[in-house]
Order: structure tokens, then C-alpha cells, then sequence
């Protein structure tokens, strides 16, 4: 050690971010190792580093009598050769500060980024996971954000969401996603420049990934109309992102206030004759023709599900045909009911 390495390490932890100090102390520590390991010391020491000079002291640290460490109490213990010991020393523990800083550095980057859409090369696929190099550092896409039906090949770029960032001691872990509906906004926020801009506004999103998403969504301005800046010339915009998803189908609809209105939007493309509502228990009737009975449900009751998750409330749906029927059958449950009230009120006596 000497001043010209000094001046070596300044110039190395200004270039990785890492302060003198910093090295210094973790210098000072692995020196008090190598003394201990090398020169079979089984007593306390102290190393000594002159910042200016680089010069190195091994201190032994003496015991009073009662067996307690004065640190003004010590003597000397430098080796002859102990600089040797020093300088290999000082490489280990400068590689390894540098791979901390590193990590540090990647991790610092890439903490405030949970919620970001990164576009990713695919390279590994297994049972548990799938690779994604997104330059700096490589994600893992898990399984369980991963969307049935989707293939990963090497070498593919996708897009994909990320959902967690986590502090290993090998670096940051990156979670990301393809299966979290963060996916559909910042895909939408990318293609459509109204929502980018907060002209128009995603109010909610209900998705089952690789099948089927639906999007609420409202304007801010009445010159312009939510749906159609999201669909874009002749579905420009909304196929764009269809392609991305490999052919998940999207509903955009309009958001409203009135709970009535939104709640028919939501079941689109069926038409809904009717919406009866209980705020209370937030339950709505929906009451279609019957040729739409079955487009409002969907198929094995996702186009109802999703309605009923991008609304907030519980969707029962009928036919016009189920609807009246059981009017009438609580008309007649009705009737019967007063008639036998009137049978068993007590007759009235007469004057």
C-alpha cells in the first residue's frame, strides 16, 4: 500500500460511486482477518491506515489485568512483509465493494420502477420461470404472471409489467408480468396519446389474462369521446394492442357515474333493456331480450364476471321471458297470500 494506490482507490470510488471512506473501513476489517489467519494472532488488533500515504500498522490491542481492552493500551505488531498480504487484500476487498456498488446501483435504479411497462428479451424458459434480459439485469417472469396459451421463445422481445422489485445479496430481483392488468394501462397510456396526456382517463380494468379484458374509461373533455380515441381509426389503436396480448379480446367502454348506465355499458356488446338496483346490498337485476341472454353472460359466465369486476357490484342477469315469469309467479304467490289473510282476519260483529 502506498500513496499512488491511495490515489487509485479515490479515483475508483468516484468512478463506482463508493465512498473513501467506506473502502477504507472495509480495508481495515479484512487487514484484521489476514493478520489474525496469517501470523496465527489469537489476540485483539487494530489496524491503522494513513489516508494521505497509504501506509499500514498492525496494532496489538493489550488487556489490563482485569481482562478488559484499554484501546490506548497497545503496542505495535507491524510484519516485515505485511504489505504484500496488504495489497492482495486490498483487490479482494475493492471487487468485492465494486460488486456491492453495482448491485447497489442496479437496485437503486430499479426500485421506484414497480409499475413500469419494460420491453425484455426471452432467454431461458423453464417449468418454474422464464428469463427476461431487460439489459442491466435479467427478470424473472414466474409462472403464475404468465398467461395461458402464451409461448416464450429465445431471443422474443415482449413487453411486460414490472410488478416487484426485491433486495438479494447477488443484486435486484425484478418481478415482472405479462397476467397483471398494469400490462393493459401502460399499453394503453403508449398507444393511445388522450390517456397519455389525462384527456381521457382509465377509470378501472377487469381482466382474465389470455382470454379476455375490460376497460372503463371517461373524458375529461367533452369534445372527446373516451371510446373512440381508444379504438382509433378503423380499430388502428386498439389492434395494436390486441397484437401485443397475441389476440386477447378487449372491451372498452364508456365509464358513468350513474350506476345504472355504467353497469349497461359494462355487459357491451349485449344489449341490456333494463337495470333494477339494490345500493344497499349493491346487487343489480339485469334484464336483456332473449336473444342477448347468452351475450351477456358469456361464455361460462366471463362477459357477467368481468362486468361485475370492473363495476364493483353483483350482476344477476335474465331474459324478458325469465323476468316475467317470475313477476308473474310473485303476482300470483301475492294473491294467494292476501286471499288467505282475508280468509282468516276475524269476522266483524254486527250492531
Amino acid at each position: 500500500m502506498n500513496k499512488k494506490l491511495i490515489l487509485a482507490l479515490r479515483e475508483l470510488g468516484k468512478e463506482k460511486g463508493i465512498k473513501m471512506e467506506t473502502i477504507i473501513d472495509a480495508l481495515k476489517s479484512a487487514l484484521s482477518s489476514a493478520y489474525k489467519k496469517n501470523y496465527e494472532a489469537n489476540y485483539e488488533n487494530r489496524i491503522d491506515i494513513d489516508a494521505n500515504t497509504g501506509e499500514i500498522k498492525v496494532y496489538k490491542v493489550l488487556e489490563d489485568n482485569d481482562g478488559s481492552i484499554e484501546s490506548v493500551n497497545e503496542v505495535e505488531v507491524t510484519p516485515d512483509n505485511f504489505g504484500r498480504i496488504a495489497a492482495q487484500t486490498a483487490k479482494q476487498v475493492i471487487r468485492q465493494r465494486i460488486k456491492e456498488a453495482e448491485r447497489e446501483v442496479m437496485y437503486e435504479e430499479f426500485k421506484d420502477r414497480v409499475g413500469d411497462m419494460v420491453t425484455g428479451i426471452i432467454q431461458q424458459n423453464d417449468a418454474r420461470y422464464t428469463l427476461v434480459d431487460l439489459g442491466m439485469v435479467e427478470a424473472l417472469l414466474p409462472r403464475h404472471e404468465q398467461v395461458v396459451g402464451e409461448s416464450y421463445k429465445h431471443g422474443e422481445r415482449i413487453k411486460c409489467y414490472i410488478s416487484d422489485i426485491r433486495k438479494t445479496t447477488k443484486g435486484p430481483q425484478v418481478i415482472v408480468s405479462r397476467a397483471h392488468t398494469g400490462l393493459i394501462r401502460r399499453l394503453f397510456e403508449l398507444e393511445v396519446p388522450e390517456i397519455f396526456e389525462g384527456i381521457v382517463e382509465i377509470k378501472n380494468i377487469a381482466r382474465e389474462a389470455g382470454y379476455r379484458t375490460k376497460i372503463a374509461v371517461s373524458s375529461n373533455d367533452k369534445n372527446v369521446d373516451p371510446v373512440g380515441a381508444c379504438v382509433g381509426q378503423k380499430g388502428s389503436r386498439v389492434r395494436m394492442i390486441v397484437d401485443e396480448l397475441e389476440g386477447e379480446k378487449i372491451d372498452i367502454v364508456e365509464y358513468k357515474d350513474d350506476a345504472v348506465e355504467f353497469i349497461k355499458n359494462s355487459l357491451n356488446p349485449a344489449k341490456v333493456i333494463k337495470v333494477l338496483t339494490d345500493e344497499k346490498e349493491k346487487f343489480a337485476l339485469v334484464v336483456v331480450s332473449n336473444n342477448q341472454l347468452s351475450l351477456a353472460i358469456g361464455k361460462e359466465g366471463q362477459n357477467a364476471r368481468l362486468a361485475a369486476k370492473l363495476t364493483g357490484w353483483k350482476i344477476d342477469i335474465k331474459s324478458e321471458e325469465q323476468y316475467e315469469e317470475e313477476l308473474n309467479e310473485m303476482r300470483v304467490e301475492r294473491q294467494k297470500r292476501k286471499e288467505k289473510d282475508e280468509k282468516t282476519a276475524e269476522p266483524k260483529e254486527v250492531e
